[in-house]
């Protein structure tokens, strides 16, 4: 019996009510029902009707069950449709239009966050050169002109601006301020991630049943791990998420809004990093709390992360004004779940997003397309070579980007100084890109301001810079500021990849892309060395992050030139050939990889597998953690409580989270009873009985009975031992099993169960 000072604010009467031996054992099943009916949803009741059984809601960090969730689903569905008259017509139209008034309302509220972001960071970022003396919250684009956020757009861009005043006309003053500025930002925003920081149950996927071989040895004791929510794109966990894990708090309010005030200050650094990647997390937090407010969404996780795959492309169109783009986004690059309805859903939330922002004008341009060209000229096939050697550049700058960040990681990252404090590996690499981009003109700007430059058309009269230097007889300076901007990029995005400031890899990758591909114009003089430096960005950023349709989409919504698909095609293409034969993961695989996230993709899992020839009797549990998770369930369908509390710690000291208790009679296979459920069970509903109290596990309760087989799910899957290694791995992928019972070949007896944790890790092991 639990003592009076171990009470909740929920249950603080109960204990002592408990210890008043007055209350007989149909009181207790009262009170037993009265909390469970504060844990679990009328539908997930209505479920311990069946052979299915109820949950309660997914604890941290474990997988969600959706085959159970999509009977959960229907539940509810029925429910609402058999209601008579008017409120019944009035329930199913509701329930027919949720998904749609959510994908809407999420696109819109995306693209007003992204507005607050969008003008915050061109006023913040130049600051780090002067000021507006006519409004210091104004931009240097906009201190001169009529050109205004929510307002009418002008022509004159200001470039001769008297009210813009530098902070000083000393070159060195200046680059000190710069830094300082710089240093300042990137304390703020590094400060802001750190009130994010939580901690995991635990972080490495099935790391209670890891052992020097999967199928013999014990157990480990658990290892937490602490995680910064609103740190990096958030893309790795999203896509995590979206695969059927639980990552607690990662979509609260308090993660958008730190992560909004973070990517302003970080960003506004000139660090090699982009606010984009943290749009999509933004944008996905958006759609989890509008989530929250639909029943259909709110208790029901399969669901949820429909409207979590449609939220994710609104989080693309806002950042690029590419509402295409990020529906192709969502599908290729983060979902594992994306059936036709949500594409339908994602394509209108990708579309209210790209109206409102619209609408809101956060440039003051009047346009959605961020770096809009007009070359007015084609291309002919010699130039075919020319884009196959970006996609070559572009897939060793991948290639190398990638493993030389996976080693910057695993090395630099796990010192104690640096492990300890982030804030001053942030401080670090603010003070090494200050120091590294200032000299150079043409990364001294912000990211965006990098590309928009290198993307112009000199062959008309222009006054851009760049247009200056390439009109110059000797040019070398200009080259050498080229492949500068080149190298510097590729260091600095390296070891800037992971720090603990909100931070994206698209806007860097592009970055030093256009840098490649302008150089290589230079010598070609044909066409407009624009057109190079354009399908240079789309190349080295295929190679980072291996993105293909979606990116060429991407990329012809962001200039509007519909001429050049095909050089983006052949050039995304070879730089993911390359990337992949140097290193066969991208940046968010291997962000994953390091961050310690499970996460099961069935296509990569399947390809792994098809060369080990071995069976599902591999991943068996060693015959310890057998004994530790089976029940042998006697006649009368009752076992005491203190046996099922020995096996409850059991479990906890594994500390998988997943996993449960697998309960036979005579030798078969009876049912399955999750840890979560189990303590719930005993914890909080055995709070009124006896530790010698026997509860009931199988049949039908009877009065005062502690009764927990409505939570025993009494239709496990099974598999036979002897089945091959892909036929687990494809029931795991497909049908999204939480796990899955093995029984002996021929007497159908059960000798193992396999987690899908326990699954991950083991394919983690093939790619070592």
């Amino acid at each position: 019996m639990p003592d009076v000072e171990q009470a909740t604010e929920r249950s603080h009467l109960l204990p002592l009510l408990a210890h008043d031996r007055r209350f007989s054992a149909v009181q207790n099943e009262a009170d037993a029902n009265s909390i469970l009916s504060t844990h679990v949803s009328k539908e997930e009741q209505l479920l311990a009707t069946t052979s299915v059984g109820e949950r309660l809601p997914y604890n941290d960090y474990t997988t969600i069950d959706w085959l159970h969730d999509l009977v959960k689903d229907s539940f509810r569905s029925r429910i609402i449709h058999a209601q008579p008259g008017i409120r019944g017509h009035l329930g199913s139209a509701f329930e027919s239009g949720q998904g749609w008034i959510a994908a809407a309302l999420i696109g819109i509220l995306t693209a007003c966050v992204a507005f607050c972001v969008d003008v915050a960071v061109a006023t913040v970022s130049d600051w780090k050169l002067g000021y507006c003396d006519t409004n210091i919250f104004s931009n240097r684009g906009n201190c001169c002109t009529t050109r205004h956020p929510l307002g009418a757009t002008n022509t004159n861009l200001g470039e001769s601006c008297p009210a813009w005043h530098m902070w000083t006309d000393d070159y060195w003053k200046a680059f000190g301020i710069f830094v300082g500025f710089a240093l300042a930002f990137g304390a703020i925003s590094s400060s802001f991630t750190m009130l994010t920081k939580s901690t995991l149950p635990t972080a490495a996927p099935g790391h209670g049943d890891k052992s020097a071989r999967l199928t013999e040895g014990g157990d480990q004791g658990v290892v937490g791990k602490s995680i910064y929510l609103a740190a990096g794109s958030g893309i790795p966990e999203i896509k995590t998420i979206l695969s059927g894990f639980v990552i607690p708090h990662f979509l609260d309010l308090k993660v958008l809004v730190i992560k909004a005030i973070g990517a302003v200050f970080a960003v506004a650094t000139g660090m090699c990093l982009g606010k984009e990647g943290p749009f999509v997390h933004i944008a996905t937090c958006v759609a989890y709390l509008v989530g929250m407010l639909f029943p259909k969404y709110n208790e029901n996780g399969r669901k949820m992360r429909e409207l979590l795959s449609a939220g994710c492309s609104a989080g693309l169109s806002v950042a690029f004004g590419a509402p295409i783009g990020g529906v192709l986004f969502s599908y290729e690059e983060i979902s594992t779940y994306f059936p036709r309805k949500v594409l339908w859903r994602a394509f209108l939330c990708s579309l209210f997003a790209a109206m409102v922002l619209k609408a809101l004008n956060p440039t003051g341009t009047g346009k959605l397309v961020l770096f809009e060209t007009n070359y007015g000229i084609s291309y002919s096939p010699v130039h075919y070579l020319v884009f196959v050697l970006l996609g070559i550049a572009g897939g060793l700058f991948g290639g190398v980007f990638c493993k030389a960040n996976f080693w910057w990681s695993k090395t630099f990252r796990k010192y104690a100084i640096i492990s300890r404090n982030p804030v001053f590996e942030v401080f670090i690499v603010v003070l090494a890109t200050g120091l590294l981009q200032y000299p150079n003109p043409m990364t001294r700007e912000p990211g965006d301001v990098i590309i928009k430059n290198l993307l112009v058309d000199c062959r008309g009269e222009s006054e851009a810079w760049v247009c200056q230097q390439e009109a110059k007889d000797g040019n070398s300076k200009y080259l050498g500021w080229l492949v500068y901007g080149t190298l510097v990029k590729l260091v600095l995005t390296i070891i800037t990849f992971g720090c603990k400031v909100p931070s994206g890899i698209i806007i860097p990758a592009l970055d030093a892309g256009a840098f490649f591909g302008r150089l290589v114009g230079q010598w070609i003089t044909t066409i407009s060395p624009g057109i190079f430096a354009m399908v240079g960005a789309a190349a080295f950023l295929a190679g980072v992050s291996r993105m293909t349709i979606s990116l060429c989409v991407i990329m012809f919504e962001l200039t509007g030139e519909l001429e050049y698909i095909v050089p983006h095609m052949i050039a995304i293409l070879v730089a993911k050939w390359v990337a992949d034969a140097l290193e066969k993961d991208g940046v968010y695989d291997l962000a994953q990889a390091v961050l310690g996230h499970p996460f099961l993709d069935a296509d990569h899992a399947m390809h792994l597998v098809q060369g080990q020839q071995e069976l599902v009797q591999r991943l068996i549990p060693p015959k310890k953690t057998m004994q530790d998770i089976t029940v042998d369930v006697p006649k009368d369908n009752k076992i005491s409580k203190r046996t099922l509390d020995d096996k409850l710690e059991k479990l906890k000291e594994r500390g998988l989270m997943d996993a449960g208790l697998v309960l036979v009679q005579d030798g078969m296979l009876q049912g399955y009873l999750a840890e979560g459920e189990l303590d719930f069970g005993l914890n909080n509903l055995g709070m009124y009985w006896e530790s010698t109290a026997r509860i009931r596990l199988l049949g039908e309760a009877e009065e005062g009975d502690l009764d927990l087989s409505m939570f025993v799910d009494r239709t496990p899957l099974t598999i036979c031992a002897q089945a091959p290694m892909e036929y687990l791995v494809e029931m795991f992928g497909k049908l999204g099993l939480r796990y899955i019972c093995v029984v002996e070949e021929g007497s159908g007896r059960v000798v193992g169960v396999v987690i899908k944790k326990r699954l991950v890790v083991w394919l983690e092991s093939l790619k070592g």
